[in-house]
This record gives structure tokens, C-alpha cells and sequence, in this order.
């Protein structure tokens, strides 16, 4: 057989078994991507590792919000009709339990104290709001927030500018709900005199005279009165119960 016979023999023989001669046209390429292909497959998982781990450490991580921290709230000023202030704030507070924005709002506060003052010639404690027709309520504000309370019966508004609600400031509310803490509080006299008015002795020796208060001692709940004894002004030293506005 002849070289060329000898060939021709040979390619024929590979091409019935589906196999294709590395001297081919399509050649060796083949062959030499699947090994490359192979070789590349092997160092892959480390190439990718490492760049996980580096968009891991990357990436900016987000910030963690405590699952009880809630919306943000400010503390805001409402006026009410004189006298409504419970009854407002027992209606909002209904309001807000029934609506899908109890989210929004925290604590409902009518300002009041403790004070002493005189009753039928008694001393009694009583409380007292100290901001008449005003109610303070802590709550975050939105649209849906701020109707919930301004359209309340006997809301007249919140206090505030021209451009909308204003909220305490921090010292403010500190000094308001300070105010109100009876852990802290002690009870205030309720002073109804003044320096200079005239009274009327009602109780003690010197009862059905007149006088001129002089000097207020509110912790002590004490006047000194300037009272005329013999054409002479005498000082003397009376309770808040002994005396009486003319």
C-alpha cells in the first residue's frame, strides 16, 4: 500500500469512529480550550471566594433599629374650650386606641399641681391645672396625626406659626413634667394676696380690724399686716386663714 493510500486508509478509519484528526482543520483548539476550561475550572472557587469575601467586607453595614425604638415623637401644645381639658384628653385617647396610628402618639397630659388653699376658713389640698385650656401631647406629627386631634370636639388648634405646629423644646418639657412629678413636688400655697392690698382681720385678737399687707411669706403661708392700733401702724404676724380681702 502506498503512503498516500496508507492516509487516506487512516482518516477514513478515524471518521467512522467519530473521532477527528489532530492535523485537521478544526485541530487541536478544541481539545486545548477543554483543558484550559479544566485547569481555569480548579482555581475558580478561590478567585470567587476571595471576592465574596470582599464585597462582604465592603458593603456598608446597615444600621440596626431597636425593634422597640417606635416613630419618633415631639411633645405639642394643644388649646381646648375652657374647662374640657379631661374630657378632651379622654376622648383622644379613645380615638387613638381605635385608629391605625396608635403608633404615632405617646403619652396625653393635662398640666396640674398641688396646691393648699383656703376653703371656708380651712386649709385643704387641691389640684390645679397651672395651664388652663391647654393640654400637651406627645406624638409624632403627620398629616393623619394632626387631624386625629385637631378635629376633635373641643380642640380649638394646636399652638404653633403660621407654618404649623411647634414642639417643646427639651428644657420645657422637662420643666413642665418636673412641675408635675409629686416624687419631686411640694405643695405650693395658693397665694391670694398681694403687697399693698388692704384685708380684713377675720380670726384672732385683732379680728374686724383692717389692714395693709406688708410682706408674704408663701412657705410658711404667713403676712405681716400693718394694722392702725391707737392711730399707730403696728406690724403683726398673721396666718393666710386669719385674713380676708375687702
Amino acid at each position: 500500500m502506498t503512503i498516500e493510500e496508507k492516509d487516506a486508509h487512516d482518516e477514513t478509519a478515524k471518521k467512522a469512529s467519530g473521532k477527528k484528526s489532530p492535523r485537521s482543520s478544526d485541530g487541536p483548539v478544541e481539545l486545548t480550550f477543554d483543558e484550559t476550561l479544566e485547569e481555569e475550572s480548579e482555581e475558580t472557587p478561590e478567585v470567587v471566594e476571595e471576592a465574596v469575601a470582599e464585597e462582604v467586607v465592603a458593603a456598608p453595614a446597615e444600621a440596626v433599629v431597636p425593634e422597640d425604638a417606635g416613630l419618633p415623637k415631639r411633645w405639642y401644645v394643644v388649646h381646648t374650650y375652657s374647662g374640657h381639658e379631661n374630657k378632651v384628653k379622654t376622648n383622644i385617647q379613645k380615638m387613638i386606641n381605635a385608629s391605625a396610628v396608635a403608633d404615632h402618639f405617646g403619652q396625653i397630659v393635662v398640666p396640674t399641681e398641688e396646691v393648699a388653699e383656703m376653703k371656708k376658713g380651712k386649709k385643704t389640698i387641691t389640684t390645679r391645672k397651672f395651664f388652663p385650656s391647654y393640654i400637651l401631647v406627645e406624638m409624632h406629627m403627620t398629616d393623619e396625626s394632626w387631624h386625629l386631634v385637631n378635629d376633635m370636639p373641643g380642640v380649638t388648634g394646636f399652638v404653633g406659626t403660621a407654618s404649623g405646629p411647634q414642639p417643646l423644646t427639651k428644657p420645657e418639657v422637662e420643666r413642665i413634667l418636673g412641675r408635675m412629678d409629686k416624687e419631686k413636688q411640694t405643695i405650693a400655697p395658693e397665694i391670694p394676696f398681694t403687697l399693698g392690698e388692704h384685708i380684713r382681720i377675720k380670726d384672732g385678737p385683732f379680728s374686724d380690724f383692717t389692714g395693709i399687707v406688708d410682706e408674704i411669706n408663701a412657705d410658711r403661708g404667713k403676712l405681716r399686716v400693718l394694722v392702725s392700733i391707737f392711730g399707730r401702724e403696728t406690724p403683726v404676724e398673721l396666718d393666710f386663714l386669719q385674713v380676708e380681702t375687702i
